[in-house]
């Protein structure tokens, strides 16, 4: 059975990993097209901005759960870049190999190739690593962000 707050937080998430993706492949292509940078080097750029943005829409948006303690933004921040620093390595190869071996266009082989990342590898570990929370017990549960709503304004 699906719960609801599951479907919420897989939803914020999903607005979350858009905002970052549109600041990515928009970057991308004006690195790309307008600065002749080669697409491998421009996603490499694109995903670490991109990267930056997702992770505070995530941190103070999506992944908020007041039942719990989160992980400290340090930790959080290393754990979300090492995987941000996964994704940009598969996305950049995966584009660059449907490219060679296949000619397709790069615009369109990232934006097949982040499909597959993005839910295939981001979101697991986002949901299951990065923001996971520690509930008073020391279990795991769902989702993680601040200690409180409040601390958002803090």
């Amino acid at each position: 059975m699906i719960k609801i707050k599951s479907v919420k937080i897989f939803l914020k998430a999903q607005v979350s990993a858009f905002s970052g993706g549109v600041t990515d492949y928009g970057l991308m292509i004006l690195l790309t097209e307008k600065l002749h940078i080669h697409f491998a080097f421009s996603i490499l750029i694109s995903g670490t901005i991109g990267g930056a943005v997702n992770f505070f829409i995530n941190r103070y948006w999506a992944f908020i759960n007041n039942n719990g303690y989160a992980i400290p933004a340090k930790k959080q921040a290393f754990r979300f870049f090492s995987v941000v620093l996964g994704s940009i390595s598969l996305k950049s190869t995966g584009t660059y190999l449907l490219h060679q071996t296949l000619n397709m266009d790069y615009r369109i082989g990232r934006l097949l190739i982040d499909s597959i990342v993005s839910y295939g590898f981001n979101y697991p570990l986002m949901k299951f690593w990065v923001f996971s929370i520690k509930t008073n017990a020391n279990k795991k549960v769902e989702t993680c962000g601040l200690k409180k709503h409040s601390d958002i304004y803090a």
